[in-house]
């Protein structure tokens, strides 16, 4: 059995058993999960470090890893039943020499890893997304953000977050695999040189126990990018 093979037959029992993939999405799992994920791969560069932020079930990080055997990919994970089916898939499949995982929040990690791409798909809107992304975003690299048909109307949604962090370029919207339906689409964003900024304060205080600072671990495997 190949990795791939592997890693889907691992979402279709352990990912349904766990509510991480719903049943329904079992018999389209390589159109629209795996393969969807692995497109990803035509947009970036021969041995980049990437970080997949809100990894979840692994996707696109781990069905990336697959296509892209040259890329070293951290995967960041906040919740622990995720952070742990994510470990036991990195076993399953054998990746461990170029993925680790990390469980903690993107804001909180932001420092300990960065990479010269950084990959979500389904983890929130732009607006939201670039506030927790474009910290773990190496100057000159890019967020690769897999969207939907909405991806316009989040990018005009999200002009003044992004403008907020002093980030100037202006969102792409680019296709990667095959044409129509079957391929997948990208919101891509160059981070640029410049220094962020900081985002606004929130007017909401949090309560102390939001406030405290998860604590992060790693799978044994390759070093942290």
């Amino acid at each position: 059995m190949n990795a791939a093979t592997a890693y889907h037959d691992f979402l279709a029992a352990a990912g349904v058993e766990r509510g991480l993939i719903g049943p329904r999405e079992v018999p389209r799992l390589w159109e629209r999960h795996l393969l969807n994920c692995a497109y990803l791969g035509d947009l970036i560069d021969e041995g980049e470090a990437v970080v997949d932020v809100g990894s979840g079930a692994g996707l696109p990080g781990i069905a990336l890893a697959l296509a892209r055997p040259d890329l070293r990919i951290q995967l960041i994970e906040p919740l622990e039943r995720r952070y742990t089916f994510l470990r036991e898939a990195i076993a399953e499949t054998g990746l461990g020499d170029h993925v680790a995982v990390a469980r903690g929040r993107a804001e909180d990690v932001a420092g300990e890893f960065s990479g010269g791409v950084v990959t979500a798909r389904a983890v929130a809107p732009l607006a939201t997304l670039y506030g927790w992304t474009m910290p773990l975003c190496r100057p000159g690299g890019h967020l690769l953000a897999i969207k939907g048909r909405t991806a316009a109307e989040e990018i005009a949604a999200a002009a003044d977050a992004l403008s907020a962090l002093g980030i100037e370029s202006e969102p792409q919207i680019v296709h990667c695999g095959p044409d129509g339906d079957d391929g997948t689409t990208v919101v891509r964003v160059a981070r640029g040189n410049q220094p962020l900024r900081r985002p606004p304060a929130k007017s909401t205080p949090r309560t102390p126990s939001s406030t405290r600072r998860q604590r992060t671990s790693r799978t044994t495997g390759r070093k942290k990018a």
